[in-house]
């Protein structure tokens, strides 16, 4: 029996290798968070106005005939101010319509952020008890949700849109629902 005791640390230690070591033979992209929203039109959620900015309000997201996008972001997030300039590129380079949805955030801390970096957004959504955002499947900020002009989730990007994302997967996604609608 005891010498059944000495195989347990070899086990424990080939399970441990096989479950962090899956990752390298599945080839899954582990920043990849699945969506049940994919294909589903956008949730009827009500938004509060961020002051001087027009309130985001879902009929828009609707009635849009071309693909939009969805941010949602907060004026504490790093990331967020790091995705803030690709933000500005889609809205004035490319003329993507941008709805942002400011999540648990201080009023005048993003209207700050927004003075100063620019806005990027057509209309803005306050997410002050962070709800809504739960009703989108948010896990946090920023997410970014790619629709088509029926107002349908084609795609769901969970962190910061970099210049990488931006030119590999963003506008290569809004050319292809553009084309298709």
């Amino acid at each position: 029996m005891k010498k059944y005791f000495y195989y347990i640390p070899i086990l424990a230690f080939l399970c441990i290798v096989l479950f962090f070591g899956r990752q390298l033979f599945l080839n899954e992209d582990p920043s990849h968070l699945p969506s049940a929203l994919i294909d589903k039109k956008f949730p009827n959620i009500e938004f509060k106005k961020l002051e001087l900015y027009k309130l985001l309000k879902v009929e828009e997201v609707f009635s849009h005939a071309r693909p939009s996008i969805v941010n949602v972001w907060s004026s504490w997030c790093v990331p967020c101010k790091v995705e803030h300039p690709n933000l500005m590129l889609l809205k004035n380079k490319y003329g993507i319509r941008i709805y942002g949805i400011n999540y648990k955030d201080n009023m005048q801390e993003a209207k700050k952020l927004l003075e100063l970096s620019g806005n990027p957004f057509y209309s803005i959504g306050i997410d002050a008890s962070g709800l809504a955002s739960i009703d989108l499947g948010v896990y946090g900020v920023p997410e970014t949700f790619i629709l088509d002009g029926k107002g349908k989730i084609r795609y769901r990007h969970v962190g910061p849109i970099l210049k990488d994302d931006l030119n590999n997967t963003i506008l290569p996604i809004l050319k292809k629902i553009d084309n298709n609608d």
